[in-house]
């Protein structure tokens, strides 16, 4: 599913849905970024009613907690949306511009976490 920020697709086929989570709870939505990316909304986990747990592979991993489902599904869509734009900025090896890219992949990943503490 591409939501102009690259494609996502369901994570392991979507075979983990419904299985248990990171947090201990039961995943609702796992979704991956082709560029290297995972979101994963997880219910009834062992911290908090609501999880979402996120990352980028080689650079971060991020978690949220949320006391309704409702809210947990708009921050979902939105960080996937925001995890995805980032995902566009990493630079290749090769990339002559590599250096300044790099810098500004930290930038957007401090904004990401800022913006959804």
């Amino acid at each position: 599913m591409s939501d102009g920020a690259g494609s996502w697709y369901p994570f392991d086929g979507g075979r983990s849905v419904g299985t248990e989570g990171s947090e201990a709870g039961t995943i609702l939505a796992d979704d991956e970024h082709e560029l290297g990316a995972r979101i994963t909304l997880e219910r009834d986990g062992r911290t908090a009613p609501f999880a979402i747990t996120c990352g980028i592979y080689g650079w971060m991993m991020h978690m949220r907690f949320f006391a309704t489902e409702a809210d947990a599904r708009l921050a979902h869509d939105a960080m996937r949306q925001a995890l995805g734009e980032i995902m566009l900025t990493i630079p290749l090896d090769g990339d002559p511009d590599r250096d300044a890219r790099m810098t500004e992949v930290t930038r957007r990943i401090v904004e990401f976490v800022e913006r959804f503490p």
